[in-house]
C-alpha cells in the first residue's frame, strides 16, 4: 500500500521485521512445549529465547531465501545464526511452514481488526455527536434524487450510525473468525508434532486452536473476514456519496471543511470540491477489490496447496491498512462537515409546497374522498406546480373539488413541517438508547 493512503499503526503489522518476530515467538513457544512434553531438551528450549533481544535482519533472510526459494527455511536459516545451530536444531521439530504462516497471518489478522474495531468507536462517537447537534435540523428527505418528504439532518447521520453500529458487529465477529492458529504438521494429523503444543502457542498468540487444520486453516474465515471488510467499506462509501450529493452547488446543504490555504482547482480558483469522500468512494472499490479473491482462496487442492499464498500477501496488507485510512478519513470529515441549515429550509421550499402531497392525500381520503378521486385530485393539482411553477397550497385552494372536501383549516394542517418531526426522538431512542 503508498504511503499516501497509509497510517503507521496498521502498516506497521506488515512490516517484514513484525512478520519475523511472530514467526520467531511461535517457533519459540512452540518449543517450551516440546520442552514441558520432553520432546526437546528444556536448556535448548531456553536458549532459542535469547534470540528475542535480536534485532532480525530482513535483508539477509531475503538473501537466504533467494537461493532456498523457501521463506520460512530462511527465517529458520537465519535463526539458527543467532541461536546457534546446537540450539536451532530443535526448532520446528513435526511443525511445517504453514503452521508458522497460517498462525502468524491470523495474528496480523487479529490486530489489524483490533485497530479497525477502535476506528469504527471513533466514527460512532463522531456520528452520535453531529446527530444530535443536527436533531431538529429539516432538511428534505430525497427518493430517487428527487424531493419526497421532510425529514432531519440529525435522522441523516442517525441512520449511518445505526449501520455503522452494525459494522462494529461485523468487525467484532471477521476478529472472531479469524482468532485461530495451527500447529498441526502435515496434512493436519499431529503425527509429529502433540496437539498439546498448538494449544500452548495458540494461548499465548491470543489464539483459539483450530478444530481441524489441514496442514492450513481453513480458508473460509479469511472470506469472512475479508467479507466484512468489503461491507465495511461499502458503508464508508454510502456515508460519503451522501455528503458528495449534499456538497453540490445547487443542493449545498452541507460541505465537507475547506482548510484555510486549501485550493480547490489548478484552474478555477472559486472551487471547493468533495475531495475527501470521492477519495473515500475510491478507497472502498480497493477494499471491495479483496473480497472475490479471499472468497477463491477457499478451495485448495486436497489438504493443501499455496495458491491461496500470494493473494494474501496482497489482501492482508492493503484491505486492512485501506480500510484503516478510510475510516479515519470519514471520521474527520463528519467531525468537521460544515451544515447549511439555511440552504436545507430554501430546498425544502424549492417546490413550492410539493411536498406534503402526501398529507393532502391522506386528508382527502379521511374527508371521505375515494383513493382514486384524492390521488387524481392531488396529482393535478400538483402538475401545475411542476409545469408552471404555482404554488401548490393556492392551487389546492381554489380548486372547488378540493376545497369542497376540505376547509382552509384542513388544508393548512397538511402543510405543517412539524407533522413530519414528530417521531424523531423515537427513533433517536431506537439508535441511541435515548434521545
Amino acid at each position: 500500500m503508498i504511503p499516501r493512503y497509509s497510517r503507521p499503526e496498521m502498516v506497521a503489522i506488515w512490516l517484514p521485521e513484525t512478520k519475523f518476530r511472530i514467526w520467531f515467538e511461535i517457533e519459540a513457544h512452540a518449543g517450551d512445549a516440546m520442552a514441558e512434553a520432553g520432546t526437546i531438551p528444556a536448556a535448548n528450549a531456553a536458549a532459542v529465547w535469547k534470540a528475542a533481544d535480536a534485532t532480525f535482519d530482513v535483508e539477509r533472510i531475503d538473501a537466504i531465501e533467494r537461493e532456498t526459494r523457501h521463506d520460512v527455511i530462511a527465517f529458520l536459516t537465519h535463526l539458527a545464526e543467532i541461536a546457534g545451530p546446537e540450539n536451532a536444531r530443535f526448532v520446528h521439530q513435526g511443525m511445517t511452514s504453514s503452521d508458522v504462516l497460517d498462525t502468524t497471518f491470523n495474528v496480523q489478522l487479529c490486530r489489524a481488526a483490533d485497530i479497525l474495531i477502535a476506528d469504527m468507536k471513533g466514527l460512532l462517537d463522531a456520528l452520535e455527536r453531529r446527530a444530535f447537534e443536527t436533531k431538529d435540523m429539516v432538511r428534505i428527505g430525497r427518493s430517487h434524487g428527487i424531493h419526497a418528504e421532510p425529514v432531519t439532518m440529525g435522522l441523516t447521520f442517525a441512520r449511518f450510525h445505526a449501520e455503522m453500529a452494525r459494522n462494529l458487529r461485523r468487525l467484532r465477529t471477521a476478529r472472531e473468525e479469524v482468532a485461530t492458529g495451527a500447529i498441526s504438521g502435515a496434512v493436519g494429523t499431529f503425527a509429529n508434532v502433540d496437539p498439546a503444543v498448538e494449544a500452548h502457542v495458540c494461548a499465548m498468540m491470543g489464539l483459539e486452536p483450530e478444530p481441524i487444520s489441514t496442514q492450513v486453516v481453513p480458508r473460509d474465515r479469511h472470506a469472512a473476514f475479508f467479507a466484512a471488510l468489503g461491507v465495511v467499506a461499502s458503508s464508508v462509501e454510502n456515508v460519503a456519496t451522501e455528503i458528495r450529493h449534499m456538497q453540490r452547488t445547487e443542493v449545498l446543504e452541507a460541505e465537507e471543511a475547506f482548510g484555510k490555504g486549501q485550493k480547490g482547482s489548478s484552474a478555477m480558483p472559486h472551487k471547493r470540491n468533495p475531495v475527501l469522500t470521492e477519495n473515500l468512494t475510491g478507497l472502498a472499490r480497493m477494499v471491495r477489490s479483496a473480497v472475490v479473491p479471499a472468497m477463491e482462496n477457499v478451495t485448495l487442492w486436497h489438504e493443501r496447496d499455496i495458491s491461496h499464498s500470494s493473494v494474501e500477501r496482497m489482501i492482508g496488507p492493503d484491505a486492512t491498512i485501506t480500510l484503516d485510512f478510510a475510516l479515519h478519513r470519514l471520521t474527520g470529515v463528519i467531525s468537521e462537515l460544515v451544515v447549511h441549515p439555511d440552504n436545507m429550509a430554501a430546498n425544502l421550499d424549492k417546490l413550492g409546497g410539493l411536498v406534503m402531497s402526501q398529507r393532502v392525500l391522506l386528508a382527502l381520503t379521511q374527508a371521505g374522498v375515494t383513493r382514486d378521486d384524492a390521488y387524481r385530485l392531488v396529482q393535478r393539482n400538483a402538475m401545475k406546480v411542476w409545469e408552471n411553477g404555482a404554488d401548490f397550497r393556492s392551487e389546492l385552494s381554489n380548486d372547488p373539488e378540493v376545497t369542497a372536501a376540505l376547509s382552509p383549516e384542513d388544508i393548512a394542517s397538511a402543510f405543517d413541517v412539524g407533522y413530519h418531526t414528530k417521531h424523531v426522538d423515537t427513533i433517536f431512542a431506537r439508535v441511541f438508547g435515548h434521545s
